[in-house]
């Protein structure tokens, strides 16, 4: 395993650590802030040292963004536990990350793999501050506006990206899926012709082979 499969990896370890420090008994909001933080970070750190190194592979590729969608929905789910965030936002941000995921399993199994755009990496970056402001307003009550306002544009930016994505992507994944069905349909009519013409030549020779009475 490479360094940066091993930093992704590292960010979903990250995530129950966070979850408990966020909604245990005894809550430590600036525990929270560093560990999610500090899953942010190996983020940023695994792509660029992907790139730098070479050494970017298709279990990275898809295990990254897992990875970024662990890290945010546990964030997420976590803050509407203590009621930092509306339960709405998180169910439309995580929604559209589960829209997401499914889009690139599809887009896999055709042979494509989606890697993540400028808006896709906006959407994170958004995510990241809009999660630290709402930790930081937990203790500091005159941040809330501010987080409030980073929550908005996390909103926004991920249903931007997420009609990027599908606009971008889902065009060639169906026209894909229809010319493989066509030529699966074709395929199926060629055997059956071809069974059929089987059928018929061993029925005229088993005639031709009856003995007259």
């Amino acid at each position: 395993m490479n360094v940066p499969n091993a930093l992704t990896l590292l960010r979903i370890f990250f995530v129950p650590m966070l979850v408990a420090a966020l909604v245990g008994e005894a809550r430590r909001v600036w525990l929270a802030l560093a560990i999610f933080l500090a899953a942010a970070a190996t983020d940023l750190l695994d792509g660029y040292l992907a790139r730098r190194w070479k050494q970017i592979t298709t279990v990275g590729t898809l295990l990254d963004p897992i990875a970024d969608k662990l890290l945010v929905s546990a964030a997420l789910v976590s803050l509407v536990e203590v009621g930092a965030v509306e339960g709405w936002v998180a169910i439309l941000i995580i929604g559209r990350e589960f829209a997401i995921s499914g889009l690139r399993s599809i887009a896999a199994a055709e042979g494509y793999t989606i890697q993540a755009s400028d808006s896709g990496k906006a959407k994170m970056v958004a995510q990241v501050v809009a999660v630290s402001l709402c930790l930081v307003a937990l203790k500091i009550p005159t941040w809330k506006t501010a987080a409030n306002v980073a929550v908005w544009a996390v909103v926004a930016t991920s249903l931007w990206s997420a009609f990027l994505y599908f606009r971008q992507f889902w065009g060639k994944i169906d026209d894909r899926i229809k010319r493989r069905r066509r030529r699966e349909l074709i395929a199926m009519a060629r055997e059956q012709r071809r069974r059929s013409r089987s059928a018929r030549a061993a029925a005229a020779t088993s005639e031709s082979q009856t003995p007259v009475a």
